[in-house]
């Protein structure tokens, strides 16, 4: 049983899925630094820093905290905004990196022969 156990934790699989939920919870902490540092406070200047979170209604003795709901929903849109133009300059990138790429075509097989002939001949008529 434990080499069987070793065999499914070593496999390739597991292993990418590791690293992947460890680089997710890095790019967590970047995404929610751009956020909560750069995009709400920008946002408490365009709105007059209106803070959602303490606005609450009493029901029954019973505080109902609808303000951190709002606050929370103008959270999750901004990184929402945030991860939209993080991918969008990575697809920008990828498509440049592409063009580069595709920009030096390879010669076919044909051509690269044609190519020999040609040069051959050219140097035949000299």
């Amino acid at each position: 049983m434990w080499k069987e156990f070793k065999k499914f934790a070593m496999r390739g699989n597991v292993i990418d899925l590791a690293i992947a939920v460890v680089l997710g919870a890095a790019f967590t902490a970047i995404v929610n630094s751009l956020v909560n540092d750069i995009f709400m406070p920008l946002l408490g200047i365009i709105i007059g820093g209106i803070d959602f979170s303490g606005l609450k209604a009493s029901v029954l003795g019973v505080d109902v905290l609808y303000g951190n709901f709002i606050q929370q929903i103008v959270s999750f849109f901004l990184i929402a905004i945030a991860l939209f133009l993080i991918v969008k300059v990575i697809n920008r990138l990828q498509r440049e990196k592409e063009v580069e790429e595709a920009a030096i075509p390879i010669p076919t097989k044909e051509e690269q022969l044609l190519t020999e002939i040609r040069d051959l001949l050219k140097d035949r008529s000299l």
